[in-house]
């Protein structure tokens, strides 16, 4: 049986939202993320965190939707930060080039401090 994504939101001071995932981002699981995304890009000046640190897997699907949630909020003057991607995530970010237009921090204490 295919490994899902389980996605659990944390409301934290300042407005942030910390938005923790486990398991595989591929094709299967990246519109249930993308609806939980975008729901909160209809606000103004969102700050939000998504940490990566128990992904196991992030497809071409999962990247577009990466990329696409970075450029709406900016759009809207908000901030979204990635923290906790292993290496074999962190080398597909890099050979795609992504790491050039993502906001990418080693622990999540760094990216939570970005979002102040």
């Amino acid at each position: 049986m295919a490994q899902g994504l389980n996605i659990s939101l944390e409301q934290q001071q300042g407005g942030r939202t910390l938005v923790r995932l486990e398991g595989r981002l591929d094709a299967t699981t990246t519109p249930e993320l993308e609806k939980k995304i975008f729901n909160f890009l209809e606000k103004e000046k969102q700050k939000i965190l998504i940490d990566f640190s128990k992904i196991t897997y992030l497809s071409s699907a999962g990247m577009r939707l990466l990329l696409s949630a970075t450029k709406k909020i900016k759009a809207r003057a908000g901030k979204l930060v990635f923290s906790g991607m292993n290496s074999e995530v962190m080398e597909i970010i890099r050979m795609a080039g992504f790491e050039k237009v993502l906001e990418i921090y080693s622990t999540e204490s760094e990216a939570l401090k970005a979002l102040v």
